[in-house]
């Protein structure tokens, strides 16, 4: 048997690990997709179904028409999970998701806090840096997106279209 020094087992160590990784790359977007959308989805369900309640917290953080942006907000996080879960329109979906935990932050959350500390311990500020991660690499291979833009991007355009 062949002595393989140690350098060389770790170097094939990294390269069948980087092959492991290359073939579960779906696996880490479609695990966040699901359970953080999910969270979002039961947030905007319980938003949905308590609005005067959720309207009258807007009022008091001073929300202009609290009554319609408690129904956007809900909205916005019941549709965003929903989608977010399925893979659909996710880019799109994450600009209303960003904007709407931006005022979150800027209206509700920072007036209250002082220090680096406290704002990079926010759950706020994670839920955004989530919300990025999605719009800029996008939901993964397992995604209607991916399907759509697979099943239509190999289909020529009909003359005359």
């Amino acid at each position: 048997m062949q002595n393989i020094s140690p350098a060389s087992r770790l170097t094939l160590w990294l390269e069948r690990s980087r092959e492991l990784a290359a073939a579960l790359d779906w696996l880490a977007p479609l695990a966040v997709r699901l359970v953080f959308g999910y969270f979002w989805l039961e947030t905007g369900w319980a938003k949905l179904h308590n609005l005067d309640g959720f309207a009258g917290r807007f009022a008091q953080w001073g929300i202009p028409f609290p009554e319609l942006s408690a129904l956007a907000c809900a909205i916005v996080e019941f549709g965003g999970g929903a989608l977010m879960m399925l893979g659909l329109a996710t880019r799109l979906t994450m600009l209303p998701m960003i904007v709407n935990m931006l005022v979150a932050l800027l209206v509700v959350v920072l007036p209250g806090i002082s220090t680096l500390d406290e704002f990079v311990e926010l759950d706020e500020v994670l839920y955004v840096l989530v919300f990025l991660w999605l719009l800029i690499a996008g939901p993964g291979r397992v995604s209607l997106d991916h399907w759509l833009a697979h099943r239509f991007a190999a289909r020529p355009l009909a003359a005359g279209s």
